[in-house]
């Protein structure tokens, strides 16, 4: 299948442009100590952005893949190369957290101490989200939340960011919608900072391309990458805080040789969810899959490697 992925590039591009980046190629290691974090992204990118370069060869499309929305590219040019349903809007689940990130990256000061609200750990719990263990009264940076928020997929780190950088849930979720249109992101949208299924299961909702965009954006931040491509993050108690241990919630990391991440989502309407990257060889590849059906705890990654596996095997374009 061809996708006209020439005006997909010109999205991507623009939303990228949008999100002021920060970068440094850093390791992937199996696990951080929480002091080994940086608190703030370095001030130059190294990573390229899209340009309307196609430079690999496509041929065929990737077999088995069983989510209902996909899409793979090269994250260096922008070049789509599969897609299936790539406009089609579908809820994301937890993917959303990646734009409750970029709020946070975008607003740097990523040492800045903030409280654990008790009312985070009510809002997980009365909306049923996963919850990050967070205990009301401890006083966390920024940065350690934002490993809460995306290793665990905790609703209860997602609840206690917005309070902070909203101010406030519903000055958050207004921040989420504007960042979406200003990136160009127009078949995205957002009822909550964490993709919990209120007021409805399909509010909060998105596409594969418009996700691929979000991707691309966040993983220009040195700071995001550190944590999405992590197997587990551990913070020893601390002044203020207790000790916490976040594993992470995507399969591909630890399984998918040069996995780098990038964020987990399910709910039962939404099924398995997972934004994607990855690199081997010197190519690297994002990607995308909504609705992969229930069919076990990777469903999403199963799927993911399908189209990965297919990808790095697609030939580099002859020049001329």
């Amino acid at each position: 299948m061809r996708i006209a992925w020439l005006t997909v590039v010109a999205v991507i591009a623009a939303g990228v442009t949008a999100c002021a980046p920060a970068g440094g190629d850093s390791p992937h290691p199996a696990a951080v100590h929480a002091s080994t974090a940086s608190p703030r992204p370095p001030a130059a990118s190294a990573r390229p952005s899209p340009s309307a370069s196609p430079r690999i060869q496509v041929a065929g499309a990737p077999g088995g893949v069983k989510a209902k929305g996909a899409v793979l590219a090269d994250a260096a040019t922008g070049q789509v190369l599969w897609g299936r349903d790539i406009d089609t809007e579908r809820p994301m689940a937890s993917v959303t957290k990646v734009m409750t990130a970029l709020l946070v990256l975008e607003s740097g000061n990523l040492g800045q101490q903030i409280r654990v609200p008790k009312a985070a750990m009510d809002y997980a719990w009365k909306n049923g989200g996963e919850s990050a263990g967070l205990h009301p009264g401890d006083t966390l940076t920024a940065q350690q939340l934002l490993a809460a928020l995306l290793l665990p997929s905790g609703a209860d780190a997602a609840y206690t960011l917005a309070g902070v950088y909203g101010p406030g849930l519903n000055a958050f979720i207004a921040k989420m919608n504007a960042t979406a249109v200003r990136m160009g992101i127009t078949h995205t949208h957002f009822t909550s900072p964490d993709g919990l299924p209120y007021p409805t299961e399909t509010a909060t909702y998105s596409t594969p391309s418009d996700l691929l965009t979000l991707g691309l954006a966040a993983m220009r931040y040195a700071a995001f990458r550190s944590i999405v491509n992590l197997r587990f993050y551990h913070l020893p108690k601390g002044k203020g805080h207790h000790q916490y241990w976040w594993d992470n919630t995507d399969g591909l990391i630890g399984s998918y040789q040069g996995a780098l991440g990038i964020k987990t989502g399910y709910t039962d309407v939404a099924k398995h969810c997972l934004l994607f990257e990855a690199a081997r060889n010197g190519r690297t590849l994002i990607g995308v899959v909504l609705d992969s059906p229930a069919t076990g705890a990777n469903a999403g990654a199963q799927d993911a490697e399908k189209m990965l596996n297919w990808g790095f095997r697609l030939r580099p374009r002859t020049p001329g």
